[in-house]
């Protein structure tokens, strides 16, 4: 289908219908501005919607929802469009790009924040941040609180304080007859654990309330060795965190560095391994978890007492929006043989098209059942596994997803069951991002929310039939 093509399926009157009901821009694909509207954060991704708006406020977003629903179109809301490249499709869509709705309450007193759905970590973070309190916050300060909530949300402090989505007291959804509600424990128990973690597939969240943290006092940073050093780091690392303190939650990265005058010439164009993430104690606590990385004499040491604002910058994450193509898988465990597969594929002298290959630390708190947690909990698995680069060309993309399926092949003896929905950057069957009971019941609650699908996530939850 031609651009042309597509252009003349869309029916003008929905997008007429938006621009008389809805207060924000609107945006249609012969528009002025359509191209920016529609972009995602991953510039790979080529969304075509039959419309964006950019909603001023909750009633706008109802009546966005109501035109879908009298037009026979879907509803979908994005704000940066991090992980826009799980779409199957945004077809008889209308795209709510949130970005407008960026209002923040911190009630220091009562340990709490309600953020609007356009917010991103770093509006959250250093309001909060400013009372010594924390945020169940990502890598990036500049990924969204809601969909980064909405899908779990593994930070820093998950091995300790659990998901982020578990956070979660309360929500202002959009619903599927185009009604506003507060959705919390006591006025809706089932569509209040589903939003938690179960993704976007059942309605429209337009603010969240968040449970904020005294961590008391914070370490946090990276250290780096060069890359040919990967095995017995990777070793060491892997030992660290098979009885190390839920007050520790790290990442391992064999990261390439591109070669980039902006960057401070001993890392750039270099290859190295990373060890960064947090700890809730003190200096001396941390020292003493630390030790036997530190005893492999990192060339970079940056772990330091910080406050909970900078926990956002630690993982130094991109921030700018760029092509990028992925895989993720959890991992039960890692032993010697599994390690050793993992840096055949990924490690020195495996020539991996990916710039990077990560292990990030699950456990602790991650992994403990709870009737108060949301749908994603408790995430079973050890480590959770993402591989990233930049498709700069066709080539390279096909190199990457070959790559990757020879990495999902040779680790799938040690993989768990379920993925994690934040992660998975690729179209696929949502049954295998959660335990077999909470997907079923995932689905009996779409099923009485949103019969009709009237509602696409990234990974759609299908209705029970």
């Amino acid at each position: 289908m031609t651009a042309l093509d597509f252009i003349s399926t869309i029916p003008a009157t929905s997008v007429d219908a938006l621009r008389r009901r809805v207060e924000g821009p609107v945006f249609g694909p012969q528009d002025d501005g359509w191209d920016a509207a529609r972009a995602a954060w991953n510039l790979a991704v080529d969304q075509q919607p039959t419309a964006v708006v950019i909603p001023h406020s909750a009633d706008d977003v109802v009546a966005a929802v109501r035109v879908a629903r009298a037009h026979g179109l879907r509803v979908t809301a994005q704000v940066s469009g991090h992980n826009a490249s799980a779409y199957e499709s945004l077809q008889d869509t209308i795209l709510l790009r949130m970005t407008e709705l960026r209002d923040v309450e911190i009630d220091a007193a009562g340990r709490r924040a309600r953020a609007g759905a356009g917010c991103e970590w770093r509006d959250v973070v250093m309001p909060a941040g400013e009372h010594g309190l924390a945020a169940l916050a990502g890598s990036s300060p500049q990924v969204s609180v809601v969909g980064y909530a909405l899908g779990g949300g593994i930070g820093w402090l998950a091995r300790k304080h659990g998901l982020a989505a578990d956070s979660v007291l309360a929500l202002d959804v959009v619903t599927a007859d185009g009604e506003l509600r507060r959705v919390d424990a006591d006025s809706d128990p089932d569509l209040y654990w589903a939003l938690r973690g179960g993704g976007g597939s059942f309605g429209i969240v337009t603010a969240v309330e968040l449970r904020l943290f005294d961590t008391g006092p914070l370490v946090a940073g990276a250290m780096m060795w060069p890359l040919e050093r990967a095995r017995e780091i990777v070793a060491a690392w892997r030992d660290m965190t098979l009885d190390c303190p839920d007050e520790l939650t790290t990442s391992l990265r064999m990261l390439s560095v591109p070669d980039d005058p902006n960057l401070p010439e001993p890392l750039r164009g270099g290859a190295f391994v990373v060890v960064d993430g947090a700890f809730t104690g003190d200096q001396a606590a941390a020292d003493a978890v630390l030790a036997p990385l530190r005893a492999l004499e990192p060339i970079l040491d940056g772990w330091m007492p910080c406050g909970p604002e900078a926990l956002s910058f630690v993982h130094m994450d991109p921030e700018e929006p760029m092509p990028i193509q992925g895989a993720t898988f959890v991992l039960d465990e890692l032993p010697d043989e599994a390690l050793d597969e993992w840096l055949k594929l990924l490690g020195p002298g495996s020539a991996s098209p990916f710039m990077m290959a990560e292990l990030r630390q699950l456990g602790g708190e991650l992994a403990r059942p709870g009737a108060h947690k949301g749908a994603r909990s408790p995430v079973l698995g050890r480590y959770l596994a993402f591989l990233g680069g930049v498709p700069v060309s066709p080539e390279l993309s096909e190199a990457m997803r070959a790559r990757a399926e020879r990495v999902q092949g040779a680790m799938r003896r040690w993989t768990a069951r379920a993925s994690y929905l934040n992660f998975v950057e690729n179209p696929g069957d949502p049954a295998g991002l959660f335990e077999p009971d909470a997907y079923e019941r995932l689905r009996r609650v779409k099923a009485r929310v949103d019969p009709d699908r009237l509602f696409r996530a990234n990974h759609d939850i299908p209705p029970a039939e």
